[in-house]
């Protein structure tokens, strides 16, 4: 089967298309493959030394079989192999996040409204509107992170006044990164906070002249204020929890993610809330490569968990589709040093290496791995006075321990990392964040804020991630341009050319060099012979696009295991068929996930084939597309609306 350029692509070419398919290329109840897979006509960037760059790949038994010229890999693959026209466009490996909270944003993602990539206020708050209009009673209206105030034209967040002009019964909670959360009148009566509140230990409840709460939360300096609030809202039940997770994992298939190592979080129990996760593992219903990290939950019962879970599960424990991957990145919260540069850095506890020892001993003696959520150098270094203590009783080599974030990290405490063989995992929180950092601490200090080319010049593995959903959004394309082009979303410019990376080494830390935090090295990550297919194929050539698009790039197919789990344009007739999202009041049946551009919504516009006007109501495709409906609801758009006439 060959799939070639539709200059026209109406819906029924789009079911033609589809038609010629041997067989469904990915699903739960799909027969196992019985033919080789073909992709032709490609730029491939293999990120493979002895190979680097092909034009064509075949693929069998979920692995990638051969990887070269278009003849050699037809020669390499059976006779009535399957065949995938990439018709020129660049071929990556499947994008690895080395830091992400999939497993809690999968159970929420129906319910919130994302402001991932909006560009100004007022398009936000026309989308938050819309879904104030259309959420029943008791439910939320909920914009959980993600985005930042720097990147909306208008440079500022809603006002409070605003919040409740649009949502004067609706309750509405937004998440600024971790440093406030915005609560309309309505929210502020459902979670009952009045005067009489006391404001949490390392929170603040902002008041007027009277003493009445204003809506405003801030963290001083930690989230639990946050984490709180947000827990006080309705719950999805288990069945829209799985469809919910489906479509999340589906929306980071659309930008080329493959694998994600999970970092636990706030409110993430084990095993209590990985019973979805596990489901569609069994299911066969997983569309990411997952490994967890274990996040302890209870202050002060730190040891306990730990001493549980050892007993438990095993680092490695699972497949290839869902395996463990040892602590973090809570370890204990007296070393917690929650990022939120609006205020002064946090004093840790005199307690925290009294506190953290036992804890690192413990999962020393058993071998697993561990993270450690660590944003300042002061905090990396009493941590690494604890790693350097123990390692003198149990040494530490081989085991692939590393921290998270490292903004402020010294080259001193990059040294000790390195001489202990530990990592650091990178993500874009200062792409987010920048802004405020620069106002506390100066555009010099921002420089190297991580230091990401010291860390590579020290030796030590050096992944990308985003720490999504809530501080940063999950878009991995943001993450590679703020390494490419040292800019935070709002433009500004943080780094210098010597703390930037190429577009190669950015990739790399997006794909193979991720596979070391998870233990996986050898095994994914590159397109090479003998390793698992995972891959995207890009709507636009990374390698040439200039800087500022890149953040633009999406992936017009993705390949997990050599099977589709997202195609749009000329793909999508080989794309799994995703369930409508659950409840039907949701954001994601409107909004989708990440804000596609105008030029975006215009190519899925062209590849849908439903261009045909409502023949009652007059609705038309360019009217959802200006509401920011994605292509492939547009019916669902209008049946929302009370519109059951649509026409193709």
């Amino acid at each position: 089967m060959s799939i070639t350029r539709r200059s026209t692509l109406a819906g029924a070419g789009a079911a033609a298309v589809g038609a010629l398919l041997p067989y469904p290329l990915f699903g739960r109840n799909a027969p196992v493959p019985q033919r080789d897979l073909i992709i032709i006509n490609a730029k491939v960037t293999t990120l493979d030394r002895e190979n680097p760059e092909a034009q064509a790949i075949a693929i069998r038994d979920g692995k990638f079989l051969a990887v070269g010229s278009e003849v050699e890999v037809r020669q390499a693959a059976e006779t009535g192999a399957t065949l995938i026209d990439a018709m020129g466009r660049r071929v990556i490996p499947g994008l690895i996040d080395s830091h992400m909270h999939i497993i809690r944003g999968g159970l929420n993602f129906n319910m919130e409204l994302r402001w991932d990539g909006v560009p100004s206020l007022s398009e936000a708050m026309a989308m938050l509107k819309a879904q104030v209009d259309r959420t029943p009673a008791p439910q939320w209206v909920r914009v959980v992170g993600g985005f930042t105030e720097h990147q909306f034209a208008e440079k500022r967040l809603p006002t409070l006044d605003e919040l409740n002009a649009v949502a004067p019964e609706t309750p509405v909670f937004i998440l600024h990164l971790y440093d406030r959360a915005l609560l309309n009148a309505a929210a502020l009566r459902v979670v009952g906070y009045t005067k009489d509140t006391p404001n949490p230990p390392g929170g603040e409840i902002v008041r007027d002249a009277s003493g009445n709460p204003t809506g405003l939360l801030l963290a001083h300096p930690n989230a639990t204020i946050l984490y709180s609030t947000l827990a006080k809202g309705p719950k999805l039940p288990e069945e829209y929890q799985i469809n919910s997770t489906r479509h999340f994992m589906r929306d980071v298939n659309s930008l080329g993610v493959t694998g994600v190592i999970d970092a636990g979080g706030g409110y993430q129990n084990y095993p209590e809330d990985y019973q979805i996760i596990e489901k569609l593992h069994q299911d066969g219903e997983l569309t990411v490569r997952i490994s967890y990290n274990l996040f302890t939950q209870k202050p002060k019962e730190e040891l306990a968990d730990f001493s549980s879970w050892v007993k438990q599960v095993k680092p490695g424990q699972g497949d290839d589709s869902y395996r463990h991957n040892g602590a973090g990145e809570m370890l204990v919260y007296s070393a917690a040093d929650f990022e939120d540069f609006r205020v002064a850095r946090p004093d840790l506890p005199p307690s925290m290496e009294g506190d953290l020892e036992p804890v690192i001993r413990l999962l020393a003696e058993n071998r697993w791995p561990w993270r450690l959520h660590a944003t300042y150098d002061e905090t990396i270094g009493r941590a690494l006075d604890v790693y350097e203590k123990v390692n003198r009783d149990i040494p530490l080599a081989g085991i692939n321990w590393f921290f998270d974030h490292a903004e402020t990290i010294s080259d001193r405490n990059i040294d000790r990392i390195a001489a202990l063989g530990g990592g650091i995992a990178v993500q874009h929180r200062m792409a987010y964040q920048g802004e405020y950092f620069v106002e506390r601490y100066g555009a010099k200090a921002a420089e190297r804020t991580p230091p990401i080319a010291k860390m590579i010049a020290a030796g030590i593995p050096v992944g990308a991630g985003t720490d999504a959903t809530r501080v940063a959004s999950y878009n991995p394309w943001v993450s590679l341009s703020w390494l490419v082009t040292g800019r935070t979303v709002g433009g500004l410019k943080l780094y210098p050319g010597a703390n930037r990376v190429s577009r190669e080494k950015a990739l790399a830390m997006w794909t193979h060099e991720n596979t070391w935090f998870s233990n996986e090295v050898g095994t994914k990550g590159r397109i090479k012979a003998g390793q698992l297919a995972d891959l995207a194929v890009l709507s636009d050539d990374y390698f040439s696009v200039p800087e500022d698009e890149i953040v633009h790039i999406r992936s017009v197919l993705t390949l997990l295991g050599g099977k589709a789990v997202h195609g749009e344009g000329d793909y999508g007739p080989i794309a799994p068929e995703l369930p409508k999202p659950m409840p039907d009041w949701s954001p994601v049946a409107i909004f989708g996930g990440y804000h596609k551009t105008p030029e975006a919504k215009a190519k899925l516009a062209a590849a849908c084939g439903c261009h045909s006007a409502c023949s009652v109501h007059g609705h038309d495709h360019a009217a959802a597309l200006a509401a920011n409906v994605p292509a492939h609801d547009v019916q669902t758009f209008w049946g929302s609306l009370g519109c059951g006439c649509w026409a193709v």
